[in-house]
């Protein structure tokens, strides 16, 4: 039995269907904060049980009978740390051989401000004594869609990371990487640097969008917390348009790029190259 927290969520739900492809749904837990919210998993065969991280009550009986838990970060910054412990503690309880984790790549030492609290979970991890891997995810190629069509439109892509060189890649890839670990073998208390085979600067992503659209457009270097001001003037909450520009500063610094393909090593394939991922979006615009 393995169970995927944070199942409802982007990146839970391709895990949930990456899982499905290797083992029976009734073998598969989902465990989700708003159980309502999961009836397709639920007819799909998989268990749908809650479990709200702010919640620990809840935890124990959403991992009775789990043999693995895949734990999804917390997408409350802040708060991830006593979240992230309440999980571990549950796991611990229960029992499970194996707990996975996605981290953030090169955590730790890692400049990004994110870079914190998964320092402090990988560390909870390590003194629990329950068998841990860590996945440290590297950028997520999507994290840059919504960006595209108003470049198209308006010429021009802004960022605040320099020269940094980004090796992103999909969501696809990254919950093929910890369906990979959930069901494989040797790879408990193993960290994974995981990261996209091909690596790009945002001048770079900013010229092939150019030339798969067949228009004009620039990339427009910013300062930080200029590019912040103009994400949170595009609309972004603030706290995502923050997250946004300092990760930007930190890829201008290296902390976005890892080379070793232990991602495509992983999953056995190449990962979702970058220029594919704006054909796609190029179509759809």
């Amino acid at each position: 039995m393995i169970a995927v927290t944070g199942a409802t969520g982007q990146l839970g739900r391709l895990v949930i269907e990456e899982l499905l492809k290797h083992i029976p749904a009734a073998e598969i837990i989902a465990a989700v904060r708003s159980p309502e919210k999961a009836r397709d998993l639920a007819a799909t065969g998989v268990q749908v049980r809650e479990a709200d991280y702010s919640r620990p009550e809840t935890l124990p009986a959403a991992f009775r009978g789990a043999e693995k838990v895949l734990l999804i970060s917390s997408s409350e910054a802040g708060a991830r740390v006593p979240q992230h412990q309440a999980v571990i503690d549950a796991a611990k309880a229960a029992g499970v051989q194996l707990l996975a984790y996605t981290s953030l790549l090169h955590a730790d030492t890692t400049p990004l401000g994110l870079g914190g609290e998964h320092r402090a979970t990988e560390k909870a991890l390590k003194e629990s004594g329950v068998p841990f891997a860590i996945l440290r995810n590297g950028w997520y190629t999507e994290n840059y869609a919504a960006s595209i069509a108003p470049a198209v439109a308006h010429g021009a892509f802004i960022g605040a990371a320099g020269d940094g060189k980004i090796a992103s890649a999909s969501r696809v890839d990254y919950a093929r990487a910890a369906v990979a670990v959930l069901i494989g073998r040797d790879v408990a208390n193993k960290t994974f640097e995981l990261a996209g085979d091909d690596a790009y600067t945002l001048a770079e992503f900013t010229a092939e969008i150019a030339r798969q659209s067949n228009k004009e457009i620039n990339y427009v270097n910013l300062p930080a917390a200029e590019f912040a001001v103009a994400l949170k003037g595009a609309g972004l909450p603030d706290g995502l348009a923050d997250l946004l520009a300092d990760s930007d500063a930190g890829a201008a610094k290296g902390a976005l790029f890892d080379d070793s393909r232990t991602l495509s090593k992983l999953i056995a394939q190449p990962t979702v190259s970058w220029q594919d991922f704006i054909k796609t979006f190029i179509k759809a615009a």
